[in-house]
């Protein structure tokens, strides 16, 4: 619960004629506003008396003397005070992605006046939709009256914080309005959820001398043959191809093909650029971006795999590749909180020169790079091709977030699918994904492309 009252020394007035006209309010101060509720009033009191003092008319001197006092009392009175608490009622403070958010809002005067308009907007985190209902209340209390009000919001990926509460009171006359705040602090915290069913990730063929469940370039000891070869002193007599030394009298080695573990890096295309969006209200790039690191995370542990999390951002961020549940639970609150992957986006631009940089630097030198990124520029593009062309086997997983409602965006998307064309014809997958379906229907329809 938060109570905020306002002193007197802390008031200032505006002497503003545009109602509509909108304040930047201070936290602990209000703002008075003159409005034009009495003006056509006061300008029709001024010309009957005009008019009734050049006829001589008493009638319409005795109306021009009603409106002349009526203007006045709007002028002399003032709004009630902004001493109200507003305490904010949260059904989950911690719901998953897409759950509804249910607020209830009570609202109760402090002050020793009646408040005979009182207006309010609650504080909605920018991020966070209204699903259902109205965060904005319009009322009258009397001293110790207290009202309640609710609606419920859609919740986002992140953590969420409710900006002051908006107050606005008037007196009986309207002529003056009175503009604070109330500070009634809560936060959401929208955990990303992990699915609980991997499916298949295309990972691309590995050579690395650890043993594990992917299948690699390179003979050896396994369960899948891979080819024959001469016979060298010192190999298993159980690997010799007797069947053939039977018929040609020459000695051969079977090899099987070997299963290797592969470390993977997940990199989330976390720019400014990444969070375009079809439609207005649409999910993002980046959301659909994070959605589906989550998928592919899933995927590749359950399969043997290590994986870390990064992203291309202003900031650095950084999970090592692992495995196990206690990595598992790291890796959610990563894509739930890691300031990098915010909704609302870097507030600074991002030198992709220095995030690769650092992904060259710190991932292992064997270790397959995942780009989720929308394509919406050349840079991001540029940059797989970098590390591809470095030792580490890129695949780009891209949601669109490209529209056909007009010209520029049509070329938009032109421009998109030239970059995924030239990508592969480099030898980089790409999954072009329409980040409104289920990310594991994608890859059910993706070929496989260059492996």
């Amino acid at each position: 619960m938060s109570f905020s009252s306002i002193p007197a020394a802390a008031t200032r007035s505006a002497d503003v004629t545009d109602e509509a006209a909108e304040f930047e309010i201070e936290p602990g101060t209000v703002v008075d506003r003159r409005t034009r509720r009495w003006y056509a009033v006061t300008v029709f009191a001024l010309l009957a008396l005009g008019a009734g003092v050049l006829t001589r008319e008493s009638g319409l001197l005795l109306t021009s003397a009603f409106g002349i006092a009526f203007a006045g009392y709007g002028q002399v009175t003032s709004p009630p005070p902004v001493e109200v608490s507003v305490e904010r009622s949260i059904s989950d403070d911690a719901p998953d992605t897409d759950d509804t958010v249910a607020v209830t809002v009570t609202v109760r005067n402090e002050s020793d006046r009646t408040m005979p308009d009182l207006r309010l907007v609650d504080g909605v985190p920018p991020k966070m939709t209204v699903a259902e209902g109205s965060p904005r209340l319009a009322t009258a209390l009397r001293p110790g009256e207290e009202t309640t009000f609710a609606y419920s919001l859609r919740a986002r990926r992140g953590r969420h914080e409710f900006e002051p509460t908006t107050i606005l009171t008037r007196d009986a006359s309207g002529a003056t309005e009175r503009r604070g705040t109330v500070d009634a602090p809560d936060t959401v915290d929208c955990e990303a959820s992990l699915p609980s069913q991997s499916v298949s990730f295309p990972l691309r063929s590995q050579t690395t001398r650890h043993t594990g469940r992917f299948p690699a370039d390179t003979g050896g000891p396994g369960v899948e043959f891979y080819a024959t070869r001469e016979y060298r002193p010192g190999d298993p007599l159980n690997r010799v191809d007797w069947n053939r030394t039977a018929r040609t009298g020459d000695l051969t080695t079977v090899q099987y093909r070997v299963e290797r573990s592969v470390s993977v890096v997940l990199v989330v295309d976390a720019r400014q650029a990444a969070y375009a969006a079809p439609a207005p209200q649409a999910r993002t790039a980046l959301d659909a971006a994070v959605d589906a690191a989550g998928h592919a995370y899933v995927s590749l542990t359950d399969a043997g795999h290590d994986v870390g999390l990064t992203a291309l951002s202003p900031t650095e961020c950084w999970l090592s590749p692992g495995n196990g549940d206690e990595h598992r639970v790291r890796a959610r609150e990563f894509l739930s909180t890691e300031p990098a992957l915010s909704p609302s986006g870097p507030d600074a631009e991002t030198s992709l020169y220095a995030a690769v940089q650092r992904i060259r630097r710190r991932a292992p030198t064997d270790a397959q790079i995942v780009v989720f990124s929308p394509l919406t520029d050349d840079r991001v593009a540029g940059s797989a091709i970098r590390l591809d062309a470095n030792g580490h086997r890129t695949t780009v997983i891209s949601p669109d977030p490209t529209a056909d409602d007009s010209v520029g965006h049509r070329l938009a998307g032109v421009r998109r699918s030239l970059r995924i064309a030239d990508l592969r014809q480099r030898n980089i997958p790409v999954v072009d994904w329409d980040g409104t379906e289920p990310f594991p229907h994608a890859l059910a329809r993706w070929d496989g492309g260059s492996r």
